[in-house]
């Protein structure tokens, strides 16, 4: 849960939050965001989405006991071209625990654009005001957390200059993003 309960909100409202499939190679995670915590860092992802973005990049970059990244590299590991940077939006109380969703930047604290991590349990160091000005939340998986463990569990290789890079790609194949229109039954 985020550290200004996440649950709470989320058992009251789910159906009126965003929420997105990422249909990867190894499965279907289903990521509910929140626009109340981050509303850039979640308008930049879905428009990232529905543009077709991530369709064919990779999980890049996995560390058991840390994180899965992806949403920048395509299938021969060349960086896509993105849009202009967001702010972070990263604070004390959106915690980097175990399922939730970040942006991943360089060390410039705005630097984020397409790239995204799954924390696989709690980060507390990459927390806002820990060590710095933090990376942004801005979600939590709630479902398929069992194919974010699956492609934690891969082997990695260097490849291309890069470290932690799955020996078998993990291809995300599409984010899309869920109608949230409650008043149809």
């Amino acid at each position: 849960m985020l550290g200004f309960s996440f649950s709470a909100v989320a058992e009251e409202s789910q159906n009126e939050l965003p929420q997105v499939i990422i249909e990867t190679s190894e499965g279907a995670i289903e990521v509910t965001l929140r626009p109340d915590i981050a509303p850039e860092t979640v308008d930049n992802f879905i428009t990232y989405a529905k543009s077709g973005f991530y369709e064919g990049t990779l999980f890049h970059r996995v560390i058991p006991g840390f994180m899965i990244q992806g949403g920048g590299f395509d299938e021969n590991l060349k960086q896509k071209q993105t849009r202009s940077p967001v702010p972070n939006e990263a604070k004390p109380t959106a915690k980097n625990l175990r399922g939730t969703i970040a942006m991943a930047r360089t060390s410039a604290p705005d630097s984020a654009t397409s790239q995204f991590f799954i924390n696989l349990t709690d980060n507390g160091f990459l927390d806002a005001g820990v060590r710095g000005p933090g990376y942004a939340v801005f979600g939590k998986v709630t479902g398929g957390m069992g194919v974010v463990d699956a492609i934690a569990s891969k082997e990695t290789v260097r490849s291309r200059g890069m470290a932690d890079v799955p020996r078998e790609p993990i291809v995300i194949h599409s984010v899309s993003v869920r109608q949230t229109d409650t008043t149809a039954e």
